[in-house]
């Protein structure tokens, strides 16, 4: 069967080249990502010396901010008419500012007093993630777009996370080899400046390359995309349409997991440098090895996680990786603050922080993809309802859960360094014990609930193979009846 080519009304197997084009993009979140998740708390609380409380609510409130913006871009971007379609307008206007943008957060003015150096952290930040959102928004929207196929979307989300962990390990594995390497000036690297401007130009021409790379190796696809509804777009339309599209119960539930999921997530990855180097005490080329083990996973992610859902159905196989993921995250942490770990002189310790991590990343991409992928799936399902589809939407609405509660869990990262009075420009090995132990006596238990929550919600989400199946037969049914002069909005009436 040629690739690219219809199977039944409205599905597309797509070609490894489509495939590809579309998942590289992924590379430029995959950059920001990890530069906001490992090191942007870290650098302006360590580096630049701004309190890791107001860091922490400082991010947050640029990605609170940001996160209103999401909703409105996916709608636009659902109503955009042109020669190009919907979505790669958006992702070609994005490329610079991405660029531009993420090279100021790296290099804040160092002269100014701080409360100005807050301020310059919050807009910056708004700037880059609202720019990002231009590009990431519309891109993710392409995946319910380029095919309906239930299996399809796995395949195409996997080559989508492996791009984007391996794009944004690649890079953190760089800052931490080349750009935060140990000098005599700074024997610990991550508290290198100059280290920081140089990873961010880097970084910059990284993602403004990976756009550019997707914009244009998805255009020929253009053709086979959806135009919009020839309608006027007015604030109160874009209103309706998003409350539509929210009322819709099975996208309610994975929202709401979504919100417990991220938060998370952020936290974890905000945290992980603490962890790494004073909680373990690795240095900056054995932390750096972990990119490896995360790039490992993020490729065992890719090999497995269509495979998975063509078996299983892609709910219960997410409600059982998330926890299983974050167990093995946990799992050595929890370990040592019972007194069942080896200390961080033995020589097993990095070899089983590093097996653990690629078990606990691994398992959670997986999960990740899945989660996408029920996303995607709940397009048609909204579409039969209400008559629209609204990729846009959905995609964005996830994404501002994401960056929200992502940036709660920033926040939260940088509560729980003040509260447990951690040191400013600590040395590994020179912070008091009890300080580091109530680090993971906090991180664990607030772990645990946030999976928890995030798996339990997944349970309302009622979308299954076979029902999609009926759904891409129902609303086939209906464009065949609106092709012979009945209303397209009969759709969302069907039985």
């Amino acid at each position: 069967m040629p690739a690219d080519a219809a199977i039944h009304p409205g599905e597309r197997r797509l070609s490894v080249s489509t495939r590809l084009f579309y998942g590289f993009g992924s590379v430029a979140f995959g950059v920001k990502d990890n530069g906001f998740s490992y090191f942007l708390a870290f650098f302006y609380a360590q580096v630049v010396g701004v309190p890791a409380q107001t860091v922490g609510l400082a991010i947050m409130l640029a990605l609170v901010i940001d996160a209103f913006v999401d909703p409105i871009v996916g709608q636009l971007s659902d109503n955009t008419r042109s020669k190009w379609g919907r979505r790669h307008p958006w992702m070609y206007a994005a490329a610079i500012p991405v660029a531009v943008s993420y090279l100021l957060i790296w290099n804040p003015p160092t002269h100014w007093s701080q409360p100005a150096q807050v301020a310059y952290l919050v807009a910056v930040a708004v700037l880059i993630r609202s720019f990002i959102s231009c590009y990431e928004i519309p891109s993710a929207a392409l995946a319910a777009e380029l095919t309906t196929e239930y299996d399809e979307r796995t395949r195409l989300l996997s080559y989508r996370y492996l791009f984007g962990w391996g794009g944004g390990l690649a890079m953190y594995g760089l800052a931490l080899f080349v750009f935060l390497k140990p000098t005599a000036e700074y024997p610990v690297g991550q508290l290198n400046p100059a280290g920081y401007a140089s990873y961010g130009m880097f970084a910059a021409g990284l993602m403004l390359f990976a756009i550019l790379v997707t914009a244009i190796g998805t255009h020929r696809q253009i053709p086979y995309l959806r135009d919009p509804p020839r309608q006027r777009v007015t604030l109160g339309r874009l209103a309706s349409e998003m409350a539509g599209a929210m009322a819709n119960r099975n996208f309610l539930m994975i929202f709401a997991s979504a919100f417990f999921l991220y938060a998370g997530i952020g936290l974890g990855f905000a945290i992980n440098l603490y962890f790494s180097t004073y909680f373990w005490e690795f240095s900056a080329q054995e932390i750096a090895l972990f990119s490896f083990s995360s790039l490992t996973a993020a490729i065992l992610a890719f090999l497995i996680a269509p495979r998975l859902a063509q078996r299983f159905e892609k709910r219960a196989v997410a409600m059982m990786l998330l926890p299983a993921g974050l167990a093995f995250a946990i799992g050595p942490v929890f370990l040592r603050l019972i007194g069942a770990f080896p200390a961080n002189d033995s020589p097993i310790i990095f070899g089983t922080i590093f097996i653990t991590n690629i078990l606990s990343v691994g398992l959670g991409i997986i999960a990740n993809i899945l989660f996408s992928s029920m996303i995607a799936d709940v397009v048609e399902d909204s579409e039969l309802k209400t008559g629209r589809r609204q990729e846009g939407v959905f995609f964005a609405a996830i994404a501002f859960a994401a960056k929200a509660t992502t940036g709660f869990g920033i926040f939260a990262s940088g509560l729980i360094i003040g509260a447990i009075h951690f040191p400013t420009g600590a040395k590994p090995g020179a912070v008091d014990p009890q300080i580091i132990r109530n680090l993971g006596l906090i991180f664990v238990p607030t772990q645990i609930v946030l999976y928890g929550a995030a798996t339990l919600l997944l349970l309302g989400y009622g979308i299954s193979r076979a029902s999609h199946h009926d759904t891409l037969r129902r609303l086939a049914a209906a464009a065949d009846l609106a092709s012979e002069g009945e209303p397209a909005s009969s759709a969302g009436k069907l039985s």
